[in-house]
Parts: C-alpha cells; structure tokens; sequence
C-alpha cells in the first residue's frame, strides 16, 4: 500500500498505524517489537516497583493510609482503535460529570497511548485542564535543597517527616492571577510556579536532587495533589490526570480508566513504529523529490539499523 511523505511527515499515531500496517508481517519488524515489548514492560515494572516502595514510606510514616477503598475502573481497549474512537469511548462513560466539572485518572502500561487520550480529551471536553506531579516535586526539592544550603548541612539531614510537612506546608494551591497555580511561600522564596516552572524550578540544584526528594514524598505530594483536584472540579474544571496506579490508587474519584491492549507485542509495535518513523523522516526530508518508495527504502535501512 505505501507510505506518502506527507503520512510521515505528520509524526503522529497515524504516522504509527501505518508503518505498523506495511510492516507487520516482516520478521525484523516483529523482532524489533517483541525486543522493545520487553524493555517497556520491564521499565514499567521497575518503576512502578520505586513507586510503590514509596507509597509504602508513606503509609509507614502514616501519611497515607494502608487500606485503601478503590473505586471500580473501566477498562479501555485501545486495540484497533483510533485516538478520537478511545477519548469518545471515555467521554461516553462520563456521562453528565464534564458538566459539573470532574476528577478523571487514566492508567495503563507505557505505549497504550495515554498522553495521546490525555491530548484527545482536552480538546473535547468543557474547561478542560491536564495536571502533572512534576512541578510539584520540583517546589518540594526546591524548598528542601534550599533550607539545606540555609542550615549548611547535607539534602538528607532535612528530609525528615517534619521537614517535609514544613515545605508541603509553604506550598499553597489556590485562584491566582485568574488562574489555578500553586504559590510557593518560605524561606525567602516567594513564587508562582506557572511563572517559574522553566527557570527557577530547572535549575541544575533542584534537577539533579528531584530523585532523592521523590521517593520520600510519594504521600505527601498525593495528599496535595488530591485537595488541589477537588478545588479544581468543585470551580467546574474537568481535570485529567495521568499516571500509574501506585499513586492514582489513592487520589479518590469515581472516573477511573485503564487503557489495555489485547496483546501486548502492539506496545512494541508502536514504539518501533515511533523509533522508525522519526529516523525515517530525517532521512526523507533530506531528499529533493521524495516520493513513496523513497519512504520505504528509508524505513526499512532505519528497521535494518535497529535489529
């Protein structure tokens, strides 16, 4: 059948859908997908294994507690679906809640195709808005490495529970400058983090240490995170939240999804898809006149590099 430049040009899940069509059946494809299969799920695994021992800190130092009610969760199957079919589907399951303004978390293994969803959903829902954990451990590491360079002692010596209650407490979500933000106040900082979450808070001091702050403030970030997603709904916001279940299991709300795969080689499928498309792209845009076979003979030198 072909893939026309523009397709590749486009870098996006259709660009995947149809290298993923043309090379299917090849058996360097197939291996490369089995290959990178693997590595996700096996990257997923460790992950979620960092996180969960930080959930379990947490509810250790009684930040969070140890039996949680979870609500049901809807599965998704993505298989053969487009990215507008998957967010409508969801949509679909909502029902009335994006009138009132609602809490939603999405889930599901790395290359089922949530950032994508996640981008579907806000531009279809009403006064929709995405929110990430990162920022938040950012002014969390901020403030620690802060009042440790202030006491002239090493980052651990500060990350003790009252410490760590002492930052969240300098940490205030809320309506500023017409628009939700979190306002850092304490220790002589004073921010917003919507103003410096490209300067102050990637700077190399906080970067590097964000690590070690993150797995001992799994629980408290969860625990901002959920008052600031209920302010957020009951002001008539639909917040769309993405991540893994270890720390979505325990922010509370009723519009719970997960996105599966009937088999889960298509995860690998798609990433060597991604991986081919783009290297494939470089390539082509370097030529005057391409046309389709020029596309495949890129993809196919790019599938030969990668097995």
């Amino acid at each position: 059948m072909g893939i026309s430049p523009e397709t590749l040009a486009l870098q996006n899940s259709v660009t995947s859908a149809a290298i993923i069509d043309e090379f299917k059946s090849d058996a360097a494809f197939q291996q490369v997908s089995e290959r990178l299969m693997k590595e996700i799920m096996q990257r997923d695994q460790e992950d979620g294994d960092k996180l969960a021992k930080g959930i379990q800190l947490a509810v250790d130092k009684k930040v969070l507690p140890a039996d949680v009610k979870m609500e049901p969760i809807t599965k998704i199957s993505v298989s053969g679906k487009t990215a507008d079919q998957v967010a409508d589907e969801i949509i679909a399951a909502l029902g009335d809640a994006p009138s009132k303004g609602c809490v939603m978390t999405l889930q599901g293994l790395s290359g089922t195709g949530k950032g994508t969803t996640v981008d579907k959903l806000r531009e279809k829902l009403p006064n929709a808005q995405t929110w990430s954990n990162g920022n938040l451990f950012r002014s969390i590491t901020l403030l620690a490495v802060t009042h440790a360079e202030q006491k002239g002692c090493e980052l651990k010596d500060v990350l003790t529970p009252s410490d760590l209650a002492t930052f969240c407490g300098m940490l205030e979500f809320g309506r500023f400058n017409d628009k939700w933000d979190v306002k850092i106040e304490g220790l002589g900082c004073k921010y917003f983090v919507s103003e410096v979450e490209k300067t102050v808070l990637k700077e190399s001091k906080v970067g590097k240490n964000i690590p070690t702050v993150a797995e001992v403030t799994q629980g408290e970030v969860v625990n901002f995170v959920q008052k600031a997603l209920e302010l957020m709904a009951a002001g008539g916001t639909n917040v769309l939240l993405e991540g893994r279940e270890q720390t979505l299991n325990h922010i509370r709300t009723p519009n719970r999804f997960e996105l599966v795969l009937d088999d889960p080689v298509i995860i690998g499928m798609r990433q060597a898809a991604l991986q081919m498309g783009g290297k494939a792209n470089d390539k082509v845009k370097a030529m005057e006149k391409p046309d389709d076979a020029a596309v495949k003979a890129a993809l196919e030198e790019v599938l030969a590099s990668m097995a």
